[in-house]
């Protein structure tokens, strides 16, 4: 199965924090591109990376030619054509910049958007930029006058909760405003991930998957529990299994255990190239769907860990 997520990289301040580093990835089939990146380094405002811990919050970018884009001939050999950087911060204090890289074909439908409010501008979170695929170009210009307030459809709901929000069914209730455009590209599961950021300002990345190339092919959210000392999985999609356990008998790794529990130490996204090999049932259920690689993601809230999002492919 194809996903939409073709790429994930971590890059991470170096000694002396004038530079980013690699800090870690799941390339999968685009090893070449890995190759090239692996001892590159970015200073604040170079390439993607650096742009965004320059901004101080994500970064589309829709296309690479005429950018400040630094990979642009191996990306283009390898088939990838979109990156969005998102800057990971501990209060203002900057511990990663994930990066995303899609690619197109001819059935690469989806979304990743990026979802901003200026509380002194409005009160509405509105559509930064989004990458779309070749197949939603409809969908893409109902989001461009969609607006969504706090509690407000999958952005809003993120955005006023603080939380990840995973919706299974795009096109069932009310919690997806564009359900009806959804459904008519092909677009049925959605994840919104609230963004740490430097300064003011709120934003939401909000991940649409399609049915032919889903976002990942299981996405999971983990929240740590009353004691802080362990992450309960609070929701989960596989595309092999279907929905995951119910909170009531959900599977918990502790604080700093394998790859999901590594980024509540860190605040660092964390990788494994052997799913099957996580701890405490992770990799034994990971084995039954037959996944590959798992990136755990940090959300982090006022410097503190609020949530893991992970991604299996």
């Amino acid at each position: 199965m194809k996903t939409f997520i073709k790429v994930v990289e971590s890059w991470v301040p170096g000694g002396d924090r004038t530079m980013l580093e690699f800090g870690g990835a799941i390339y999968g089939e685009h090893s070449r591109f890995g190759a090239v990146s692996k001892d590159m380094c970015f200073g604040r405002g170079e390439g993607l990376p650096g742009q965004a811990w320059e901004a101080g919050h994500p970064i589309v970018l829709r296309q690479f030619e005429g950018s400040a884009f630094r990979r642009i001939a191996a990306a283009r050999s390898e088939g990838l054509t979109c990156g969005i950087a998102v800057p990971i911060f501990a209060g203002d204090f900057l511990t990663s910049v994930m990066v995303i890289f899609c690619g197109d074909d001819e059935a690469h439908a989806g979304a990743i958007e990026l979802w901003s409010n200026d509380p002194e501008r409005s009160k509405e979170m509105n559509l930064v930029d989004g990458y779309y695929g070749n197949t939603a170009e409809a969908f893409e210009f109902l989001a461009r006058r969609t607006g969504f307030r706090r509690g407000h459809g999958l952005p809003g709901m993120a955005w006023e909760s603080g939380l990840p929000m995973f919706q299974q069914d795009l096109g069932r209730g009310g919690g997806f405003l564009r359900g009806d455009s959804a459904v008519k590209v092909g677009i049925n599961r959605g994840l919104a991930v609230p963004c740490s950021t430097r300064g003011g300002g709120h934003y939401v990345m909000a991940f649409l998957s399609a049915l032919a190339t889903p976002i990942a092919r299981r996405i999971e959210i983990w929240q740590p529990d009353v004691s802080g000392e362990r992450l309960v999985r609070t929701a989960g999609f596989c595309e092999a299994l279907g929905a995951l356990d119910a909170p009531a008998r959900t599977a918990s790794v502790d604080v700093g255990q394998g790859t999901i529990g590594r980024p509540s130490l860190t605040g660092i996204p964390a990788f494994s190239e052997q799913a099957m090999n996580e701890p405490a049932g992770v990799g034994a259920s990971a084995a039954d769907a037959g996944l590959g690689s798992l990136v755990a993601v940090p959300v982090l809230q006022a410097g503190r860990l609020v949530a893991t999002v992970a991604w299996y492919f």
